[in-house]
């Protein structure tokens, strides 16, 4: 039993229930050694995702974070569940949009600037 029957073998995993949501979850290894979970079931272009957020199945089962940018625009990756979870906040993806998303609510809570004072009902002497 080896590689040469034409079959990679694909390490173990398995779904679980999220403790926040109660949705399943997929455990796939990393190329790390570790473990990550994984929306089950789904893969959206890898262009539409933040590339430290696009995780690449390999021939064998594991996963890689793939930050190539751009990517090819065929393909396809997998999303963490906690990008998913319905009951944990998103993460700052991007910096610089959460940045001005805080900018545009305090500018929304200033008072608003005093209107202008009306013009003279004078025209000013132009001559």
């Amino acid at each position: 039993m080896g590689a040469s029957e034409g079959r990679a073998r694909r390490l173990g995993g398995g779904r679980s229930r999220c403790p926040y949501c109660g949705l399943p979850q997929e455990r796939v290894a990393t190329l790390g050694h570790e473990w990550v979970m994984l929306e089950p079931d789904l893969r959206p272009p890898a262009h539409e995702v933040p590339a430290g957020h696009r995780w690449i199945e390999l021939s064998d089962g594991r996963v890689s974070v793939y930050g190539v940018c751009p990517p090819d625009q065929f393909q396809r990756c997998r999303i963490e569940h906690r990008l998913a979870c319905p009951a944990r906040l998103l993460p700052d993806l991007w910096p610089w949009l959460t940045d001005l998303r805080g900018e545009k609510a305090r500018q929304a809570e200033r008072p608003t600037a005093p209107e202008p004072p009306p013009p003279s009902e004078r025209w000013p002497d132009a001559g």
